[in-house]
């Protein structure tokens, strides 16, 4: 009995679009490929001037943020390549928020942003601090994050990392005198 209830719904389910055609008319206004999402990723962080006080250490304390200063964004393929450069500038508060247009992967894992970019310093507008620094491997190339940081609209998401925060030196620090 359950199989003739069966037979009749799908036979019901194969005939409805001629009873009602309406159903199985196509809308030619309907778009025929759903819009994609735009996916940039972007690079941000923060670039100091170290004080003196703690210059040649990591610390932070005392430190002042350069507007105008210069950095770069550099990624490697999995084949340690140059598949991406390009250097950015500092805003009024010493933030950079790079945005990566062009960025492509081949290699979904190795070409990985974490993996394949990183950030380097490249000059300072202020005479007074202007030496590069290694904080956080500013001279080498800082390392990429995730912290779970996306911007999402309708039709466009960015991928956000960090990239910990860079510091250029002052040439010229008094020594401090210890009378």
């Amino acid at each position: 009995m359950a199989s003739n209830h069966l037979t009749i719904f799908i036979c019901s389910l194969l005939l409805l679009p001629l009873v009602f055609p309406s159903i199985a008319a196509h809308d030619e206004t309907a778009p025929t490929e759903l819009m994609k999402k735009k996916v940039d990723v972007v690079v941000e962080g923060m670039v100091y001037c170290q004080s003196c006080k703690y210059s040649g250490s990591w610390s932070w304390t005392g430190a002042k943020p350069i507007p105008s200063a210069k950095v770069s964004v550099v990624c490697k393929n999995s084949n340690k390549q140059v598949s991406f450069y390009k250097t950015y500038e500092t805003d009024a508060y010493g933030y950079f928020y790079a945005q990566l247009d062009g960025f492509k992967m081949s290699n979904n894992v190795l070409d990985h942003p974490l993996h394949g970019c990183h950030v380097k310093l490249v000059s300072s507008p202020l005479t007074n601090c202007s030496l590069l620094s290694n904080v956080n491997y500013g001279l080498y190339g800082a390392p990429l994050r995730f912290k779970n940081k996306v911007l999402r609209g309708t039709h466009y998401e960015a991928v956000i990392y960090t990239a910990g925060p860079l510091a250029f030196r002052p040439a010229r620090c008094t020594p401090e005198s210890h009378v």
